[in-house]
This record gives structure tokens, C-alpha cells and sequence, in this order.
């Protein structure tokens, strides 16, 4: 009886000393790395995923529009508190190249460029990514199309943009997310869906996840 009462004993203190050091060991950051977590200030960076393209198509459903064989964006961490929580970064640059056109009476895509830089993009524990603009301001994309008329810019802006940061392949996706044109001809199309899927996003050449 005495055995068997102080290996209960020693069984309980087993098991509170494991509830003690758990949660002081499973502690760390929203946003980490294979090197510890993401420290503020670093420079996080991702182009498209393998195989994919960052498209503006005229409908959430239709395949009418810009698409990118090139994009990407860095993003400064501003903030990483213990997860969960949600960590923020500045985002400071977003680029596209090798864009195309399939639209009636556009020849081509001179260039996209993302005004209004930088947003805040906030990271949440549960892999909810938004993006958005300075207070009074908007998040905006000029697309400068040519035409058998010459150069139309095409102006569409959102009020922020939601994505999904996921760590099978330290992604984030942006699916669908809309853009109402602001000003331009009407070779623009009224409203533009935004699709795009970044991997890996990095820290220093490291992948990132979201805890």
C-alpha cells in the first residue's frame, strides 16, 4: 500500500510539473521561423507561389482581365506579441511584371503599380491576413493599358483586402478580393477581382508560420 501510495505521489508531482513547464515552453510568437521568432523590424518578403499567376479579372468568377506571371511584396514586422495574438507589419513595397491582357481592345499591359504604400497588414493566430490603408486614404492600383487609341490608366481602389496565411506551405492567398474602378475609360472594367497566392513568405531566407 505504502508502494503503491508514493507512486501516486510521485505520479501526481509528474503531472503538475509538466502542467507547469508546458505552457512556458510551447510560448512563442504569432509569426516564427525555423530560427526562433520573428523579430520586429525584419523584413518579410514572398513572391507567387510556384506555377501561379496574381490575377485582375472584371468578375469573382470570369477569367476577363490582367494577369501577372510576376509579383511580389516585403512587409517590415512592426509588432509580434506571444501567441496567440495577432502580429502587424508596414507594408512597404508590392510589385508586378509580365502582366497580360485579354481584353477587347486592349493590346497589352504597360505596367501595374500599387499607390498609396505603405498599409498595415495584420496577422492574426487563427491565419487571418488584412491589409489596410492609411487612415482617409485607400488601397489603390493604377493599371496602365495599351489600346489602338494609345495609353488608358485604369484606377481601382478597396477599402482594405483579406487573405489566409496557411503553414503547409507558408502561403498567403488573396481569392477574389474586390476593386472598384475609380477612374479610367471604358475599356476598364467596372470593378476588378484581385487573385494571388504567395509562397514562401520569409524571414532572412527562413519560412514563416503563424502560430
Amino acid at each position: 500500500m505504502r508502494s503503491r501510495s508514493l507512486l501516486a505521489l510521485a505520479g501526481t508531482v509528474a503531472a503538475l510539473s509538466l502542467t507547469a513547464v508546458t505552457p512556458a515552453s510551447a510560448a512563442g510568437a504569432v509569426l516564427t521561423t525555423a530560427n526562433g521568432d520573428v523579430a520586429v523590424g525584419d523584413v518579410l518578403n514572398a513572391s507567387l507561389a510556384s506555377g501561379t499567376t496574381a490575377t485582375l479579372y472584371s468578375s469573382a468568377t470570369g477569367t476577363s482581365g490582367v494577369s501577372c506571371a510576376t509579383s511580389g511584396f516585403s512587409a517590415t514586422v512592426t509588432d509580434n506579441p506571444t501567441a496567440p495574438g495577432i502580429a502587424t507589419e508596414s507594408l512597404t513595397a508590392h510589385t508586378f511584371s509580365n502582366c497580360t491582357a485579354n481584353v477587347v481592345g486592349v493590346l497589352g499591359v504597360t505596367s501595374i503599380t500599387v499607390n498609396n504604400l505603405s498599409y498595415t497588414t495584420s496577422v492574426s493566430s487563427d491565419g487571418t491576413v488584412t491589409v489596410t490603408p492609411p487612415s482617409g486614404s485607400t488601397i489603390q492600383t493604377t493599371v496602365v493599358l495599351r489600346t489602338l487609341l494609345g495609353s488608358i490608366n485604369c484606377v481601382y481602389q478597396a477599402p482594405s483586402l483579406t487573405g489566409a496565411a496557411s503553414n503547409t506551405d507558408n502561403s498567403i492567398t488573396f481569392t477574389s478580393q474586390q476593386f472598384t474602378k475609380s477612374s479610367g475609360s471604358s475599356l476598364c472594367f467596372a470593378n476588378g477581382y484581385f487573385t494571388a497566392k504567395y509562397a514562401p513568405v520569409t524571414d532572412a531566407g527562413a519560412a514563416v508560420t503563424v502560430n
